[in-house]
């Protein structure tokens, strides 16, 4: 019984020596899971209801450091999971940090492709810095339905 203690003790302490930072930060895998469930959630409730539940930063849609944004093909923001204030502004000349027009980029991506990622930097809504960020975007009807990861 004891003789596997000090390897279940040496587990113990590696995975308690992970940054508490690194366990706060969703995977690309959840990003893609969560605009999945957007895009299912339009289809079952319709857009109007759908776009109020992802704006609401304390409800089903927001989970650490991911949330939905979604915007119709002209770059208009529909919603935020993460900044309300930008909800129903024009978007589409939009530049992230290093000057980059991340959303025509999403918008072309979401016309030829239908989906994939796109690679900017954003403010991280947990801690307000700047930080890389990786978009996955879906094309639903007339709208693009968008969640990221950071990465530091």
């Amino acid at each position: 019984m004891f003789r596997h203690f000090g390897a279940m003790f040496a587990l113990l302490i590696a995975l308690g020596s992970f940054p508490a930072h690194a366990q706060q930060r969703a995977t690309a895998q959840e990003a893609v899971a969560l605009v999945k469930k957007a895009a299912a959630h339009i289809q079952k409730v319709g857009l109007d209801a759908a776009l109020k539940d992802f704006n609401n930063n304390k409800g089903q849609f927001v989970d650490r450091d991911l949330y939905i944004v979604v915007l119709d093909m002209s770059g208009r923001n529909l919603a935020h999971g993460a900044n309300a204030r930008i909800v129903g502004k024009d978007l589409i000349d939009f530049k992230d940090a290093d000057g980059k027009l991340f959303i025509k980029e999403e918008l072309q991506l979401a016309k030829t492709n239908g989906s994939g990622w796109v690679d900017f930097k954003f403010v991280n809504p947990t801690n307000q810095k700047i930080e890389k960020k990786a978009q996955y975007l879906e094309r639903v009807g007339e709208v693009v339905v968008m969640s990221g990861i950071y990465k530091e």
